[in-house]
């Protein structure tokens, strides 16, 4: 993304979404059918019925900027569920993400219940 840029909020959609679409149809996309400003201080991220390649949109400035990424051989975690929308994530969710981390099946430390010390 743009150094320095300061996102308010990250978007995933849930579905997946057709490849062929650029800067227009994901951003009336966003608009439309999600009901979120894409001129806001937010990044929009969508990926392809495999999940091998992503594609993220956000506002700057003056225009819109289109982020392309595309895995050679392993696939994106994405949320589970048929639900149509969007989920929200933060900034350091999206950067495990983009390393190939599976943010939806982290799970905390088993909790340890213990009735004496010896």
């Amino acid at each position: 993304m743009h150094p320095g840029y300061q996102m308010e909020a990250i978007y995933i959609c849930r579905t997946p979404v057709d490849f062929r679409k650029s800067t227009a149809g994901l951003s009336a996309m966003v608009e439309q059918a999600f009901g979120l400003n894409p001129f806001g201080n937010a990044l929009f991220v969508f990926a392809n019925r495999h999940r091998n390649r992503l594609k993220i949109l956000y506002w700057h400035r003056n225009g819109f900027c289109l982020w392309y990424k595309r895995l050679e051989a392993e696939k994106f975690a994405w949320p589970k569920g048929g639900e149509d929308g969007v989920v929200s994530i933060s900034s350091e969710q999206l950067l495990w993400l983009l390393e190939g981390y599976d943010i939806w099946s982290l799970k905390p430390h088993k909790m340890l219940k213990y009735q004496c010390i010896t």
